[in-house]
């Protein structure tokens, strides 16, 4: 086994090889004047299990132009497989059309990832579940749940009720309410453009309860805010917030700083910007040895999903 990691998130790269027992692979990437990608693999990879890591998160198009690149400098050396590691799967939220003449860029992507010559992908909780049907090789769509849901036993408990900011991720928040024996509410919430979200009602009793705001990302932190203040108006006695991919673009700090959320726990799936660093409501939860376990499974032919029973 090789794991290889690109230049999005090298400290979550360093802990899945101290889980795995092994040394991260050797690996030059440089970038010429006119911002062109240059990889070169330097160690022997020929029929070996290889395991690209790498997050698509800011630079977007940096990020995922160079895990392609990698892939095909692997595939040219006679990797005998290359399953590329997406802890955040970029252009996820683009995954169907929502209007006449726009792209379905998710499955650009996983055309691209799969030409460039990955023969699995592992991500972390995709934005919607049907972009595992975009790829024609094997996709592990693993999920964060059992960190987050630690945490919140040992962490927030009292009256709980888990929230989910919009109709979308439903599913995702019923199946925490059940796990944690608590009630579910929903926001209704109407957006009007990409990155604007304006909450609207609020389906489900939160009244003097420990509101907790379940998402899969968040970006701006327009609809997280958004939900808070009206969790607060309806009497929630405290709000927290748990995400698996802390984005936080734009103004999505001050706006988090400014809110009634109390804290926000995020994983490591994305690494933190310097304003996010400096943050105190923030806390991050390590996705490493689940990525960790996953890979070992993956290479020993085991049951992947067994770690989700």
């Amino acid at each position: 086994m090789k794991l290889f990691g690109g230049t999005s998130n090298p400290t979550l790269t360093g802990e899945v090889c101290d889980y795995l027992g092994i040394v991260p692979g050797k690996i030059t990437n440089k970038t010429f004047s006119d911002g062109e990608t240059s990889i070169e693999i330097e160690e022997n990879v020929r029929g070996r299990d290889v395991f690209i890591l790498q997050s698509t998160c800011t630079p977007v198009n940096d990020n995922i132009m160079q895990l392609l690149i990698i892939m095909d400098a692997l595939k040219r050396a006679s990797a005998k497989r290359i399953t590329a590691v997406i802890p955040y799967y970029g252009y996820g939220r683009q995954d169907r059309k929502v209007k006449p003449r726009v792209p379905i860029s998710a499955k650009l992507v996983a055309d691209l990832i799969t030409v460039a010559g990955a023969n699995r992908v592992v991500s972390i909780d995709l934005h919607a579940g049907q972009i595992q049907g975009y790829f024609n090789i094997p996709v592990d769509n693993i999920f964060a749940a059992p960190i987050l849901l630690n945490f919140m036993r040992s962490n927030i408990q009292n009256d709980l009720v888990i929230v989910s900011p919009d109709a979308g991720g439903v599913e995702r928040a019923r199946a925490f309410a059940k796990r944690l024996n608590a009630s579910l509410a929903i926001i209704d919430k109407r957006r009007e453009a990409p990155n604007v979200a304006e909450a609207m009602n609020i389906i489900g009793e939160v009244h003097g309860k420990t509101a907790v705001i379940l998402d899969d990302m968040v970006d701006t932190a327009g609809t997280l805010t958004q939900a808070a203040e009206a969790l607060k108006s309806r009497g929630a006695s405290s709000i927290d917030a748990c995400c698996t991919h802390p984005v936080l673009s734009g103004p999505a700090i001050e706006r988090i700083e400014a809110s009634p959320i109390d804290s926000l726990v995020v994983a490591n799936t994305i690494p933190l910007n310097g304003k996010a660093k400096k943050c105190n409501k923030i806390t991050v939860l390590s996705v490493a040895e689940l990525v960790g376990e996953t890979i070992k499974r993956i290479y020993n032919s085991n049951s992947v999903s067994t770690l989700f029973v």
